[in-house]
């Protein structure tokens, strides 16, 4: 069971890895200008691959991840704790469903790239509300507090990065910068996680 608590940095590696490796191998892609999800869309060359080694595996890791956390939390643990621990796996969901419906290149306004605009909302806001159901559970379980804290202040970051950043920079840049709180969440949270009881 030690090793889930490792899942999430490796989750982490293996996204940015994939990101960066398939970017490089498009040609014409553009990390400032062009979307994470366009390496993985309908049509793009190795698309499918990249569905499942930037979306699917890190997801699934990020499940992983979070059921170490629920494992952790102790059987009288505040209610709000166990939410939290529900919609963090929640998100780790989102993210595979992100590989699973992945955009269509060549009309990106049709069902299946509106499927997975879904499923990125969906990641968003699961994430969001498990750091503050975390918080929240955290105020009657303080070894929780620094891992709470630690998720808020991702979220705060994902949901700025998404809805504010995209004002003063590229859409393309605010959305990594979205993903770059959940990484930072990922890399974190194993260090912060109280030990099994």
């Amino acid at each position: 069971m030690k090793m889930l608590a490792w899942t999430g940095p490796l989750a982490a590696v293996i996204w940015i890895a994939a990101v960066v490796v398939f970017g490089t191998r498009l040609e014409g892609y553009d990390q400032l200008r062009h979307p994470v999800s366009l390496l993985g869309a309908r049509g793009v060359p190795d698309g499918e691959l990249f569905s499942a080694l930037g979306f699917v595996l890190p997801g699934l890791l990020a499940g992983a991840a979070a059921l170490d956390l629920i494992l952790r939390m102790p059987a009288n643990a505040p209610r709000t704790l166990r939410i939290a621990g529900q919609m963090l796996l929640l998100a780790a969901v989102a993210f595979v469903a992100m590989g699973g419906l992945p955009l269509d290149v060549e009309d990106i306004e049709n069902q299946a790239s509106q499927f997975h605009a879904s499923a990125w909302l969906l990641w968003l806001v699961a994430f969001t509300a498990g750091a503050v159901a975390l918080r929240l559970g955290a105020a009657k379980a303080a070894a929780w507090r620094p891992l709470a804290t630690l998720a808020v202040a991702c979220a705060l970051w994902s949901v700025c990065s998404a809805f504010l950043f995209e004002i003063a920079m590229p859409a393309a840049m605010a959305q990594r910068l979205a993903f770059l709180g959940w990484l930072v969440w990922l890399l974190g949270a194993w260090r912060l996680a109280p030990p099994r009881g």
